[in-house]
């Protein structure tokens, strides 16, 4: 293993207390010396480029209305800074860590955290709705280049100690999943240096920089694992004109009127992820590397999960902007009045995100079902507030539900992925985690784009239609809930028993 040493460009300071943060995270932790030594403070610029990803995807839900008053534009302007960046993650994701491979983790993982911050001060200084959703767009591509670094960075210098990390990160990447609102109306209220909605994109600054001057210093640099491969771009081109057409038209069909060309593309969109299953296909028979392992599909217990993954991702983005959207143009609340009437929700992620990882070993698949049982009866909770509060809602209202609705979607987000990995053979987990990611992302646009259309379709000018849009896609929520609780029964019953 060799590891870079750091640019003679930093401060000094900045490298002094790098290394005192070593020093103490070291004797905290009691890492041996065999191990990499300089692990836990890796781990901090590992989990500062992840929570760029996970705020960066949600944050701009709740600074929406204050985009649209400045920039202007329309209801379908208000979904597609949210869809951008994560349709661009979710094509980004099928080749960002097969770049890894070839090029190496900790350089694609380099790029990736200069890319997304210069893109984050593009989104800072967009003069215009179209200049932000293309800076969004490309800080979602750079994000798809960072976040997937991140699994194998660890593994490199956790080795079998991989619990301990995902111990400690875990937690965290569960309230940064949902927190993204929250700390977005408290940025807006804080209005630094006069940025108001500006400051969403520019505190990325500081904590890309973190993950750059660590990242720089301590991650270790190790030899690419498939040096010399082509990357298949071809393939890569073909999932993300599939994802396009079947996006797109969901988002501006509203708008336009449903004209005939929104039906002709999503139409498309099969014939199209036909022919990416097609090219994988020969690409593997010619011996060449794809970018997806097609043998997991063979297995209903993972295309199971991956339905899985697009309705719950789906439903949870898709209904937290329609309650964000309720709450600022409905009931005209403040950024940071609608970020407090929600905090119980990343409170509950919080506390379900401990419990879920607790006893997933314990419970296996029931936990899933638990968590989403949960889910099911906050919203349950929520829609009987909107029934009968008249539109005049707070925090005092919707604390206990959205607590509940939180806890619960918490107690999903650790045990997840290892539940539906858990019948597929060692080599084909790598791809598989992959491709879910990209779902996952993939599942949120569509979340955004049909929950999002939806909502915007029922609201008008008065408060009543508003109330009506939030029932609409309250219902719709359970529903998709309730179905995920379904397929969960078509999951492994025990999560992937992991050697570390």
């Amino acid at each position: 293993m060799t590891v870079e040493a750091p640019p003679a460009a930093y401060h000094p300071v900045v490298l002094e207390a790098v290394e005192t943060v070593e020093a103490v995270a070291s004797q905290v932790a009691g890492a041996p010396e065999d191990v990499f030594p300089r692990r836990w403070v890796g781990l901090a610029a590992i989990l500062a480029a992840t929570l760029l990803n996970l705020l960066d995807g949600t944050v701009s839900i709740i600074a929406a209305p204050s985009i649209q008053s400045d920039l202007g534009g329309s209801a379908t302007t208000l979904q597609w800074i949210a869809a951008g960046y994560l349709l661009a993650l979710a094509v980004g994701l099928l080749v960002g860590g097969r770049l890894g491979d070839i090029y190496g983790r900790k350089q694609m993982f380099m790029v990736g955290v200069a890319g997304f911050l210069a893109a984050s001060l593009g989104c800072a200084a967009a003069w215009s709705p179209e200049s932000l959703i293309g800076a969004r767009a490309v800080q979602g591509a750079f994000a798809a280049l960072m976040v997937p670094q991140c699994f194998g960075l660890i593994r490199d210098m956790f080795g079998k100690d991989m619990g301990k990390a995902y111990a400690a990160f875990g937690p965290a990447i569960g309230l940064a999943t949902i927190a993204g609102p929250v700390v977005g109306g408290l940025l807006i209220e804080a209005d630094l240096a006069g940025l108001g909605w500006r400051a969403i994109f520019a505190i990325n600054l500081p904590l890309g920089a973190v993950a750059a001057v660590v990242g720089a210093k301590v991650l270790p640099k190790f030899a690419p694992t498939a040096r010399g491969e082509r990357l298949d771009g071809v393939g890569a081109a073909i999932a993300g004109a599939g994802m396009f057409l079947l996006v797109y038209p969901l988002v501006a069909g509203r708008e336009l009127g449903w004209p005939t060309w929104t039906l002709v593309a999503l139409a498309a969109s099969v014939p199209v992820f036909a022919a990416f299953v097609i090219h994988q296909r020969r690409r593997t028979a010619s011996g060449r590397t794809g970018l997806v392992e097609l043998s997991v599909f063979a297995k209903r217990s993972y295309v199971s999960g991956v339905v899985f993954v697009v309705a719950f991702f789906g439903s949870c983005v898709g209904f937290g902007l329609a309650v964000g959207m309720y709450l600022q143009l409905g009931l005209h609340m403040s950024a940071i009045d609608a970020s407090l009437a929600q905090v119980t929700m990343p409170i509950g992620a919080f506390i379900g995100t401990a419990v879920g990882a607790t006893l997933m070993t314990k419970l296996g698949r029931a936990i899933l079902h638990i968590g989403l049982a949960v889910m099911i009866v906050g919203l349950v909770g929520l829609l009987a507030v909107f029934a009968s509060a008249e539109g005049a809602i707070g925090f005092a209202e919707l604390s206990i539900p959205l607590f509940g609705y939180g806890a619960g979607m918490g107690m999903i987000f650790i045990p997840l992925y290892d539940i539906i990995v858990a019948d597929l053979a060692d080599h084909e987990v790598g791809s598989a985690s992959g491709i879910l990611e990209s779902f996952q992302q993939l599942g949120a646009s569509l979340g955004i784009a049909v929950l999002g259309t939806v909502f915007f379709s029922i609201v008008g000018t008065n408060l009543t239609s508003f109330v009506d849009a939030a029932q609409v896609v309250t219902v719709l929520t359970i529903a998709l809930t309730a179905t995920a609780f379904g397929i969960a029964f078509w999951l492994p019953k025990k999560a992937k028993a992991q050697e570390w």
